[in-house]
């Protein structure tokens, strides 16, 4: 069985969404509605926290753990 690849903060909001589904409902749980918007292809996650003004290590993690269930 294939292990979970790890979200990293330079993956996009595309990249994780498309690799893990089940993160756009934490993308949805932080106020980043940008799961569909035109800045999600290319804008990293560390980015997207910045302009967010969000904690980049725990959203990491949450976005690690619903890409585990």
């Amino acid at each position: 069985m294939e292990k979970t690849s790890k979200i990293t903060k330079e993956m996009t909001i595309n990249e994780a969404v498309q690799k893990h589904p089940k993160t756009a409902l934490v993308f949805m749980d932080y106020g980043l509605h940008c799961v569909g918007c035109p800045m999600a292809p290319s804008e990293t996650l560390e980015e997207a926290a910045k302009g967010h003004e969000l904690d980049l290590d725990k959203l990491l993690a949450d976005l690690n753990k619903a890409a585990e269930q």
